[in-house]
């Protein structure tokens, strides 16, 4: 019979990919690539010595994870793409490897039991995704930031030309009121098409495919506020944060984030200056809860049933002028829902309004 797996031995032993397989009855590591000399920067044959070490070097984070993919392992379970931690050696000082790991269940007779898989260096991989998605969530902060600012300056233009277009009606002056109106529908041309550019970014980015994670959501949502922190004075609003230091769970991080961005996006532009908005996760265990609650004008009792409906009549400007399109209540719900998660929210004229996302806590199935 032919021995596919000798045929297979050349092609992994060149790879640099490591290539392995463990006897569960032995607890020894029953062959290992040479790419485990290059990968984890020891001599293949200390290999089963070295399982010890190695599991105590996972990143204290991810080891709840990983005991979990191993008991899915050992039920049977195909385990694919986990992405874990190494801790550098005691002694030794730098940052975490991450590392991509598959791994199968063989039983090829009794006692005789084996897991075999691969081992993936993806931290290069992780280190370019990160700066991405870093850059991402603060350019897309940035540009609600900016449409305010530059909106604000035109809305207030506007505003002067209307009221002395009201004044100058008595001196009946034809041309000095078309300037007036020119100005107005320049202003309101501009305050548009800055509000264009921000929503688009948004439907755009909200129709990619989905791409579930393990993601850390503390530190993201702390970054988003910290940016619209810096120029608090300027948006005339105070803006806060509160959470456990760390809170893990399955997203897709891109649209998770702008489905934050939307949500803050509607708050600054329904609160006064002076307002307060703050931004809250709450770890339940088997689900985690995000909060944005906000002390703006709030939203009419007869809009509220209709509030997530596709180009929703309960979409209104801003208290600027800023224009919506009456899609992003609905693209909010869609991609919460495509997380398995719901949304729902508190509010009254003039008490603000407080929406609530709740995500399970689950693991993907593989």
């Amino acid at each position: 019979m032919l021995d596919f797996a000798s045929l297979f031995r050349p092609l992994a032993e060149r790879s640099q990919v490591v290539y392995f397989v463990y006897q569960l009855e032995t607890k020894e590591v029953a062959y290992v690539s040479a790419a485990y000399e290059t990968v984890l920067g020891r001599p293949r044959e200390a290999a089963s010595q070295d399982l010890p070490a190695l599991l105590a070097r996972l990143h204290p984070d991810d080891q709840s994870y990983a005991a979990a993919r191993l008991a899915h392992l050992l039920q049977g379970k195909f385990v694919e793409d986990v992405e874990l931690r190494l801790m550098p050696a005691p002694g030794r000082a730098g940052q975490p490897q991450w590392l991509c790991v598959t791994v199968g269940r063989v039983e090829q007779a009794p006692g005789q039991t084996y897991l075999s898989g691969t081992v993936q260096d993806i931290t290069q991989t992780r280190e370019y995704i990160d700066n991405a998605d870093r850059f991402n969530k603060k350019k897309n902060t940035t540009l609600e930031i900016l449409s305010h600012d530059l909106a604000g300056p035109f809305i207030m233009i506007k505003q002067v030309a209307g009221y002395l277009g009201e004044r100058i009606e008595s001196l009946q002056d034809a041309q000095l009121s078309e300037l007036l109106h020119s100005m107005q529908t320049t202003c309101q041309d501009s305050i548009n098409l800055i509000r264009d550019f921000v929503d688009n970014e948004f439907l755009e980015s909200s129709g990619v495919k989905m791409k579930l994670e393990r993601v850390n959501l503390t530190p993201l949502l702390q970054e988003i506020v910290q940016q619209l922190q810096k120029p608090e004075a300027g948006l005339g609003k105070q803006f806060s944060f509160a959470g456990p230091e760390t809170c893990y769970l399955h997203l897709d991080h891109n649209k998770f984030m702008q489905v934050v961005n939307n949500l803050l996006s509607n708050s600054i532009k329904f609160t006064p200056d002076g307002g307060h908005i703050r931004t809250e996760i709450q770890d339940l265990g088997h689900e985690v809860l995000v909060i944005i609650k906000d002390t703006g004008i709030g939203i009419s009792k007869e809009m509220q049933d209709v509030l997530f409906e596709r180009f929703t009549p309960a979409r209104r400007p801003g208290l600027r002028g800023e224009k919506t399109t009456g899609l992003g209540m609905s693209i909010i719900k869609t991609i919460v829902e495509l997380h398995g998660g719901r949304i729902w929210f508190e509010s009254s004229e003039d008490n603000g309004s407080t929406f609530f996302i709740a995500l399970p806590r689950m693991e993907p199935e593989n």
